[in-house]
Formats: structure tokens, sequence, C-alpha cells
């Protein structure tokens, strides 16, 4: 699909099931974004922590050949050479946005341009499939993803304090959009 030197993008098919979690490694928890809402618009502040620590998600349990050929989700994965690298997960949503479900690269490459990529590569699919643009939710508490959204175009649209109430680690979930 996308090409970078050495970076392959491709859409999931039933062999590369199998190494869907490869890219399901940890990464630093350094700070977290304090959002205000003033005038109609969100803006933030980051607060770096004394102490970063780091956190790995679960590997995701899904039933993946329902991302196989479909026009209302897709999984695209990086490859350097025959490994897989990175992954971004999408679904059509009911307000015409891609959602991304997930979206993670391996320790090795981040910073190299392939979450770049990858959101290239989810930007194109969601245009074929006539949405008007990307959106995602992170906890407040992952600067660096909140960072990256920034920098490839993303708005802060929203926060809610609720939706994780069930864990204490989680303060605060924020929604990030970008319009084409």
């Amino acid at each position: 699909m996308k090409e970078n030197a050495e970076i392959t993008i491709h859409p999931l098919t039933e062999q590369s099931i199998t190494i869907i979690n490869d890219t399901n490694e940890s990464f630093p928890i350094i700070g977290k974004i304090l959002p205000s809402f003033s005038k109609g618009v969100w803006s933030y502040e980051e607060e770096l922590y004394n102490t970063p620590s780091e956190i790995r998600f679960p590997d995701d349990k899904l039933d993946w050949s329902a991302y196989i050929d479909s026009s209302e989700k897709i999984v695209l994965l990086a490859f350097h050479e025959d490994a897989c690298i990175g992954q971004i997960r999408l679904v059509k949503d009911w307000n015409r946005f891609a959602y991304i479900e997930n979206i993670a690269v391996k320790k090795d490459f981040r910073k190299s341009g392939v979450g770049h990529l990858l959101l290239e590569a989810a930007e194109t699919w969601a245009k074929e499939q006539s949405l008007i643009g990307l959106s995602l939710e992170a906890q407040n508490d992952n600067l660096i993803a909140c960072r990256f959204y920034v920098k490839e175009g993303f708005v802060l649209g929203g926060v809610d304090t609720l939706k994780h109430s069930a864990n204490a680690e989680i303060d605060i979930t924020l929604y990030w959009y970008k319009l084409f």
C-alpha cells in the first residue's frame, strides 16, 4: 500500500493474524495532559512526572477475520522486511469519522516515521470510505502519544472524566480529532 525506504504498509490478512499483537510493547509514561475549556475551545497544559514509568496494555483478543476485506473496518500493518513493526486499527464511526481503535509501533521503530506512515494510510482509507476525518481517544497520562497526535494535526475535541471510573489508574479520557 504505502512504502517508505524499507517500510511497507499492508492490510491484515488471514496469514498475518498470528502476528497482530507483535507491536504491543510497553511505552513510557512521562507526564499528563491537564485540559481546560474556555469560550468553546479546549486547551491544555502538560505536567511532567518526577519519576517516569512504563505501561503495557494487554494483548487484544478480537475476531481479527472481521477486519479483513471489510468496508466498515480495517487493520493496517507496517512491516520492515518480514517483521511486523506497527499497526493501526480503524472502524467507521456513526459520525462519519474513522475511529482509531489502536495504533502501536514497536519500541525500536518509534520516532522513525512509522506512526506517521500508519496515519497517512489510515487517512487514505478513511477518504476512500467518504469519511470526514480521524478520531481517537487517549488517556491523559499518555503524554508522548498525545504530543504525537498534535504533531500529526489532531486537535483536542473533548474530555470525559467518567468513562474509566472503574479504573483508578485512569484520570481523564481525551478525544482527539483530525478533520480532512
